[in-house]
């Protein structure tokens, strides 16, 4: 699970199988505990979104906080860039 601002967004697009696809990237920034001690972390994730969250994104604007549920893959075949796949979107309201 990752959340932050969405910060890109892609058109909906789709495959050549007929399914719909949206890229995406986010802004993460948070605090964590790190051997005791307190670090900040701040990042920036590039994500894809398939079928209901593909829609669900494509809807969202950047800006927008959300709360992304999913696993990370290689960006393809022969990269090991990692890319956030989302399984779960959720929006964050008042943020």
């Amino acid at each position: 699970m990752l959340s932050g601002k969405l910060i890109e967004l892609d058109a909906l697009r789709y495959t050549p199988a007929g399914l719909p696809v949206v890229n995406f990237r986010l802004s993460h920034a948070s605090e964590q505990i790190e051997a005791g001690a307190k670090r900040a972390v701040q990042c920036e994730v590039a994500g894809l979104a398939f079928e209901r969250e593909a829609r669900l994104m494509a809807a969202a604007r950047p800006g927008m906080q959300v709360k992304v549920t999913g696993f990370l893959a290689g960006k393809s075949r022969d990269s090991k860039q990692l890319v956030l796949h989302a399984t779960n979107i959720e929006f964050v309201e008042g943020v």
